[in-house]
Parts: C-alpha cells; structure tokens; sequence
C-alpha cells in the first residue's frame, strides 16, 4: 500500500509539471470604442488573436452600412516548444463567428457551414514553434460556394448586410496543445472571447 501511494504521489507530481493548466475563465472583451481594435492576449508562448477586419483588411469595431467585414481568429506558437494543435475544431463549435443584436440579443446566425473533417489524429496537426494557424471568414458572400484555406473548408450562407446598431459576436473555447517531444501540454479552461461592433 506504501508502494502504491508512494506511485501515486509521484505520477501526480509528474503530471503538475508537465500540464500548464490555465484555470481562471479569462473574458476578453473590447468594444467599439476600445483602444485596441482587436484582441490579441498570451498564454504560455501562445498568442490569440481575435478581431473584425473591414474590407481593406484591417482591425475595426466600427463599419459603414452596407460595408463587408470578415471574422479573423488566429493562434500562433511562440512558446519555444512544438505541439500538435487541431486548430479547425473551433470552427465547428456552434457560437464561433455568430452575430447578435446587442440590444435584444437576437441571432443573425453565421455566414458559413463548416464541412466535416476526418479525425485521423491529434499527430496529423503539427503546431511547430513559430506556427500560425488562422480563420478568415467573411459576413458576406456574393454566392453559394466552398471555400478551403490550409484543414478548414466551409460552405457559405448568404447574408443580409446589417443595419445601422449595435452587435456583438461572442464564444468560449478550451484549449489543448499537446507537446510533440515530451509530455508538455498547455490545456486553458474556458476562454471567453467578445467583440463589441457598430454598424454606422
């Protein structure tokens, strides 16, 4: 029994330096009237990036009427370290690249389908140090089509544009990097993600 609690403690032990694990449930918000046009927040070597880009490419949380603006997520390995990292799974959750009204939080929906992807493993999916994995999606499309860049392929809906008010676009995600060379893993909690949005 001595034996076994003494196995126990060390494999615990092991698994505490091995797991960065980030476990307060940070919320990273801006809004229209924001300083930083974009999120852009680190966690152990790893950068997220989260923003509206309008239609000359850049950052913004305010757009004219009847513009186009695309959704821009990335996250990108500066941590020293080479993970696996299955960047499109995100795609597939149900809130990401969704707008609301913000004043009744009525749901406009997504501008794009995800089609399916083939799970062959996390092993497929090398995120090397220096990596950059991205989702460009617009909120308009001139047409039904599929679209693909690097694993992510989607189907496009077609959309209204917005009018003049107040939005919002908003998810929460967790995580997983799993290291390539040893057990090093960086797993966050959920991370809650909003963009305040005017349309002028």
């Amino acid at each position: 029994m001595k034996n076994f609690n003494s196995l126990f403690i060390s494999l615990l032990f092991i698994e505490m330096i091995a797991c960065d694990d980030v476990t307060d449930n940070p919320f990273w918000e801006i809004s229209f009237d924001s300083k930083s046009q974009a999120i852009e927040r680190e966690i152990g070597g790893i950068v997220f990036k989260f923003c509206l880009l309008n239609e000359q490419g850049q950052p913004a949380t305010v757009f004219n009427e009847g513009d186009n603006f695309s959704f821009y997520f990335s996250v990108t390995n500066q941590s020293k370290k080479d993970f696996y990292y299955n960047a499109y799974k995100l795609a597939y959750d149900k809130n990401f690249l969704r707008i609301y009204a913000s004043s009744s939080n009525f749901d406009f929906g997504k501008s794009y389908e995800p089609l399916l992807q083939t799970d062959i493993g996390i092993a497929a999916y090398p995120f090397d140090d220096g990596d950059v994995y991205n989702i460009k999606v617009p909120w308009l499309h001139e047409k039904d089509s599929v679209l693909c860049a690097e694993n992510f392929c989607y189907e496009s809906i077609i959309q209204e544009p917005l009018v003049k008010g107040s939005y919002y676009t908003s998810f929460k995600y967790s995580f997983y990097f799993q290291g390539q060379q040893d057990n090093n893993i960086i797993r966050t909690d959920s991370i809650n993600f909003k963009i305040n949005f005017k349309i002028q």
